[in-house]
């Protein structure tokens, strides 16, 4: 990935708290280098408002100008979205490529997406941010491919022609709406199997894909880089009692993500909706976590996604320098790389997917062959005797409310 030399231009107003600035500055930082930038220079301007014309007043500018000559500077990156008028002047002040935080979450998404359905909901989030954008990145435009934030949708060169581009929106949404009702269909199949299904949600970069190692010794993208997951990835993991579910790693969460881009990308979060349980990893070593928690919530709230059973893990334990005290609960501290920790999340998840649950007893005729099968895989059964003088099979254990096989045990 080839480095750039990055300025970053921030406005703090009196909107924000300077708490909740400093963590998107911090952010900002940690998105460029995702990027493959190098932070030369960070211009902060204490406002009443952003800059109707320019983001940053005239005073600032002129300071912009110089550091980006003395620093060698490509590439000045906002720490807010841009107005298409905003964009297009500093464009045209500077004289170097200007993004804002938008595009260049987008370029790092453009540079995650593996599957066809991520590649296409990229397309699509950058198109529909681009469209109202055109008459202000010209210098981008000619420059496409050639840095950060100048990955191209589908890496085609785009024209200037907004109805060329309205034409491909128009088009990726179609395909789109055919890749969601295959992977409706592939949902209704879960849910007719009973496919229970455990979603990790989190912050960006709080460890979700070590934990997912971890719960399913797959091998999954680990990077101490923001989205290094995009795509959704889901593996079949057995809880202690023998119980299997399908967990699924979910792209990371972040504050002030564009609602274009929440919108594009819903399908994949959707993964978190369809959820029976959810994990959610929270930094428990990053000064912020508290914010950070409180932005997924709100996030899952857009999704509707709120009501559904959950675990706090406040992951990187190991990385703690001073006391921690814990937000949410339920809730377990550990370290993703201690096999006791694991060990003992697993056995929690159970517990809490346990208190969900109904209790059952019943006794099964040994010839009953596929409700054994059923209550075996789809319940977490506790224990299964057997009864030699009777010939049947006394079984005890937990299961969903709204399991198919209540009206079974019920009437039984």
């Amino acid at each position: 990935m080839t480095t750039e030399n990055v300025l970053i231009i921030a406005v703090n107003t009196k909107y924000v708290t300077d708490h909740h600035f400093e963590s998107t500055l911090a952010e900002i930082n940690s998105l460029s280098k995702t990027a493959g930038g190098v932070v030369k220079q960070v211009v902060v301007q204490n406002r009443e408002q952003i800059h109707p014309v320019t983001y940053v007043g005239e005073g600032k500018l002129q300071e912009v100008k110089q550091l980006i000559e003395e620093e060698e500077i490509s590439l000045v990156i906002a720490n807010n979205e841009l107005s298409p008028s905003q964009l297009r002047n500093l464009n045209d002040e500077l004289g170097v490529r200007v993004i804002d935080r938008s595009q260049l979450i987008l370029d790092i998404f453009a540079r995650r997406a593996t599957t066809k359905e991520g590649k296409l909901q990229v397309e699509l989030a950058q198109l529909e941010y681009m469209l109202p954008r055109l008459h202000g990145m010209g210098l981008i435009l000619s420059r496409l491919g050639g840095g950060i934030g100048t990955r191209g949708p589908g890496e085609t060169k785009l024209e200037t022609d907004q109805r060329h581009i309205r034409r491909r929106i128009g088009d990726i949404k179609r395909r789109m709406k055919m890749v969601v009702k295959q992977r409706d269909q592939y949902r209704k199949r879960r849910k007719q199997n009973y496919v229970f299904q455990i979603a990790i949600v989190g912050y960006t970069n709080a460890g979700k894909s070590t934990l997912f190692n971890q719960l399913s010794d797959a091998n999954t993208l680990e990077e101490d880089l923001l989205f290094a997951t995009l795509d959704p990835l889901s593996r079949t993991i057995q809880l202690p009692s023998g119980f299997k579910s399908l967990l699924t790693d979910t792209v990371g969460f972040l504050q002030d993500l564009p609602t274009s881009l929440i919108a594009s990308f819903k399908s994949t979060l959707e993964e978190a909706t369809e959820a029976d349980f959810i994990i959610h990893v929270v930094d428990a070593s990053n000064d912020d976590y508290d914010q950070q928690e409180k932005v997924v919530f709100e996030i899952l709230e857009e999704l509707n996604a709120d009501k559904i059973p959950m675990l706090t893990v406040y992951n990187k334990k190991d990385l703690l320098t001073k006391p921690f005290v814990p937000v949410s609960h339920p809730n377990i501290v550990i370290s993703a790389y201690d096999s006791n920790d694991i060990e003992n999340l697993m056995q929690l998840i159970e517990q809490k997917i346990i208190e969900q649950w109904e209790h059952y007893e019943i006794m099964i005729d040994h010839s009953n062959i596929d409700l054994m099968y059923q209550l075996r895989n789809q319940t977490i059964m506790m224990k299964e005797d057997f009864d030699e003088d009777n010939n049947v099979y006394l079984l005890e254990g937990y299961i969903a409310h709204d399991h198919p096989l209540q009206k079974y045990l019920k009437g039984s």
